[in-house]
């Protein structure tokens, strides 16, 4: 009688085991061990689109975006192009609904991890009584290289980006030019112009001559007779090279190494950086200053076209 008790009190135990582990598996799969490479933010590296032009290349979406993850969960931080912070999307599919900035609309994320990738839809409602409109699709996958972001548009796709982000840490910054800042006498002038297509935005970049192993500067920019932007600028020799320091509107410094030099012509780069990544100055033939901020590879550069003061 005993052992009859025994035994069943065991083969209980056993079925109360077996259905703790399948609860515990259940939850694992749930949870995939890998989801949380995704974790922190993420810096465009490079554009990864078969097929696209020099000049087309760019980001598949922002230049910097932020990933939290929580159980069941992928916390779209910030960065993500739709203009929405902390959106949670849940890995079993569900809809989460967010409000946009006009009454009435809003947008509507889906989500989950399957095959090693976090795949997410945003479907957006412009106005009451309407249907979503704009399919957005992500998809995002580690690889050996880092992130692989893939952005298409549309159903069925009409548009289709791919880009490899990594974490800031990861990206190698340049080997510096040698160079000192004797080399950038020409640099030194109140540069002034404007922009805009009725000219009424004033532009102005001001350096100091070289002294003491560095250069001053700073920038401004005035719209309707009011400043807009202001930035503190410096260019100070390290290590046998330059390296370009910028503040706009006096915060904090972003450093961009200088790459390549010429009597007419300085690139300073910051891979690490989301935009830009690079900054040109470059002497015109006419002694006019061009100078232009872009990707490090492709796209369309800015550019600021000044003229020395007084000319």
């Amino acid at each position: 009688m005993q052992l009859r008790t025994w035994m069943a009190t065991a083969l209980s135990l056993l079925a109360t085991l077996g259905t703790t582990l399948a609860v515990l598996a259940s939850s694992a799969s749930a949870q995939p061990d890998d989801l949380g490479a995704l974790d922190g933010e993420w810096i465009y590296l490079e554009d990864r689109t078969p097929g696209r032009a020099l000049e087309q290349l760019g980001p598949p979406m922002s230049g910097k975006f932020s990933v939290g993850i929580e159980e069941g969960a992928v916390i779209l931080v910030r960065g993500h192009g739709s203009g929405h912070r902390d959106v949670r999307v849940a890995l079993d599919g569900s809809a989460k609904k967010v409000r946009g900035p006009k009454r009435g609309a809003f947008a509507l994320y889906r989500g989950g991890y399957k095959d090693g990738a976090f795949t997410y839809e945003v479907d957006f409602v412009r106005a009451p009584g309407k249907e979503p409109e704009g399919l957005i699709r992500r998809e995002l996958r580690m690889t050996k290289d880092g992130l692989l972001v893939t952005v298409t548009r549309g159903v069925p796709a009409k548009y289709k980006s791919v880009g490899l982000y990594r974490h800031a840490e990861d990206i190698a910054m340049p080997a510096g030019a040698k160079a000192g800042i004797d080399d950038l006498l020409w640099l030194a002038s109140s540069w002034v112009g404007t922009r805009g297509s009725s000219g009424t935005t004033s532009i102005e970049e001001r350096w100091s001559p070289p002294l003491g192993g560095a250069m001053l500067g700073v920038s401004r920019t005035v719209s309707r007779g009011k400043m807009s932007e202001f930035e503190y600028l410096r260019i100070i020799e390290r290590d046998g090279g330059l390296v370009y320091v910028a503040q706009p509107g006096g915060g904090s410094p972003t450093e961009f190494v200088l790459t390549e030099l010429s009597k007419t012509r300085a690139a300073f780069d910051n891979p690490r950086h989301d935009y830009p990544k690079r900054i040109v100055y470059e002497l015109s033939a006419d002694g006019g200053l061009t100078a232009t901020i872009g990707f490090i590879k492709g796209g369309t550069p800015r550019g600021f076209e000044y003229t020395r003061e007084g000319n």
